[in-house]
C-alpha cells in the first residue's frame, strides 16, 4: 500500500491534454461513487444533476501569478526563471525572492541577471533543488515587471513554443473564473471547468458554493523520488479560511450535508485545519500535509478533481479517499474512454 510503485499506470502521452476544451464546462466528468463502487460517463455541465440539494462546494480562489520571466546574464546568455515566493505584503527594503532558474549554466553567486524594463536580479544565494535567492532592484520593482511581462508558469507537460498564439488562451484558461488572490504558481486545476452559468445552475439545484484559499506552489509538480511514499514530503504553501467560509462548512457538517471539495488543494486546507484546532475554524497559516492511504478525513464528503499523474503525491490523496484498486480501476477505465488528463484534462466526481 505504500510501495511508490503501487500507484504507477501507463498513460499514453496524447491524453495529456495541451490546450483545454473548448468551452470549460464542456470537458468529460467520469463519476466514481465509493460505496457501489459504480462507474459512469458524463459532461461537467451535469455537475447539477449528480449532485444533491443542500451539498457546498468548497472552491478554491487563488489566482495564478504571471511568474515566468526571461532575462539574460552578464556573459549574454539566456536565462528563465520562475518566481515561486509571493509575499502578500511587503514592508519595504529590498526585494529578495526564492527563484527557480533555468539557464545553460547555472549563475554565479554575486552575478546579475538583466530583465525588461531595467530590473535586476543579484544572485545572493545558491540553494537546493535549483533554488537561487535573488535580490531586486529596478525602478518599477519585480511585481511590477511580472504582471507587465512575465507568463504563465505552464505545468512541464503543457508545451509551449515561442511566440505560441495559444499563449494568450492560457492567460484566460489557466485561471479560474473565482480567482481574488494572487500569489500561486500553479492553477487549482479542478476550478477550471466552472462557468458563470453552471454556479447558476447550481444554485437553482440548492447547491451552495463557499471559497478559500490555499497559494499553490511549484512543488505540486516535483516527481516522488522515494520508495516508500511516507517518507515523501511536500513544501508548505499558505492557506487561508474565512470565518464565514469556516461557519458555512461547519453548518454543513452539523446539518448532515456534504461537503464536497474542488481539488486537492481545498481537501489538505480544510484536513489541515481540523487536525489542527478539531473542528473547521477561521485559520491563515501554512501546510504540508501529505495524505495518503490510512488518512482518516474528517471534513470531506466528496471530491471533484483533475486525473493526475502516475506516482504523484496528489494521486496518493485520491486513493487515500476512494481506495487504491477503486482509484486504479477508474483511471484505467478513464484511459479506455480516451478521457483527457492533467491540469487541461477531464474531471472526477467521488461521492
Amino acid at each position: 500500500m505504500y510501495r511508490v510503485e503501487d500507484y504507477h499506470y501507463d498513460l499514453p502521452p496524447e491524453l495529456i491534454s495541451q490546450v483545454p476544451a473548448l468551452r470549460r464546462d464542456g470537458s468529460r466528468l467520469l463519476s466514481v461513487e465509493r460505496s457501489s463502487e459504480k462507474i459512469s460517463d458524463h459532461h461537467f455541465y451535469d455537475l447539477p444533476s449528480l449532485l444533491r440539494t443542500g451539498d457546498l462546494l468548497v472552491v478554491n480562489d487563488a489566482e495564478v501569478v504571471p511568474a515566468r520571466l526571461y532575462g539574460e546574464k552578464e556573459t549574454g546568455g539566456k536565462v528563465e526563471i520562475l518566481v515561486i515566493d509571493h509575499p502578500k505584503s511587503r514592508k519595504g527594503g529590498q526585494d529578495r525572492r526564492w527563484c527557480l532558474v533555468k539557464a545553460s549554466k547555472r549563475p554565479k553567486q554575486g552575478s546579475a541577471i538583466a530583465f525588461p524594463d531595467g530590473l535586476t536580479g543579484i544572485v545572493e544565494t545558491l540553494g537546493e533543488n535549483g533554488k537561487v535567492l535573488l535580490r531586486f532592484d529596478g525602478k518599477h520593482g519585480l511585481d511590477y515587471v511580472l504582471k507587465k511581462r512575465g507568463c504563465l508558469p505552464l505545468p512541464p507537460y503543457i508545451k509551449r513554443d515561442d511566440n505560441d498564439k495559444r499563449s494568450e488562451l492560457d492567460r484566460e484558461r489557466y485561471q479560474t473564473i473565482f480567482s481574488r488572490y494572487s500569489g500561486a504558481v500553479a492553477a487549482p486545476t479542478a476550478g477550471l471547468h466552472f462557468t458563470r452559468d453552471l454556479l447558476t445552475a447550481l444554485q437553482s439545484r440548492g447547491v451552495a458554493v463557499v471559497s478559500i484559499t490555499l497559494l499553490v506552489g511549484h512543488d505540486t509538480f516535483r516527481p516522488v523520488r522515494v520508495k516508500d511514499i511516507r517518507e515523501h514530503t511536500l513544501e508548505s504553501e499558505s492557506y487561508t479560511v474565512s470565518p464565514s467560509a469556516a461557519g458555512s462548512i461547519r453548518n454543513a457538517k452539523r446539518e448532515g450535508r456534504r461537503v464536497i471539495a474542488v481539488g486537492t488543494t481545498v481537501v489538505r486546507a480544510l484536513e489541515t485545519v481540523f487536525h489542527k484546532k478539531g473542528a473547521i475554524q477561521a485559520d491563515s497559516a501554512s501546510t504540508d500535509l501529505l495524505i495518503y492511504p490510512g488518512f482518516h478525513f474528517q471534513v470531506i464528503d466528496a471530491l471533484l478533481t483533475n486525473f493526475h499523474p502516475p506516482r504523484s503525491s496528489l494521486l496518493f490523496l485520491v486513493a487515500a479517499f476512494v481506495g487504491r484498486e477503486l482509484t486504479l480501476r477508474a483511471y484505467h477505465w478513464a484511459i479506455e474512454k480516451k478521457y483527457r488528463f492533467y491540469s487541461y484534462g477531464d474531471a472526477m466526481l467521488i461521492t
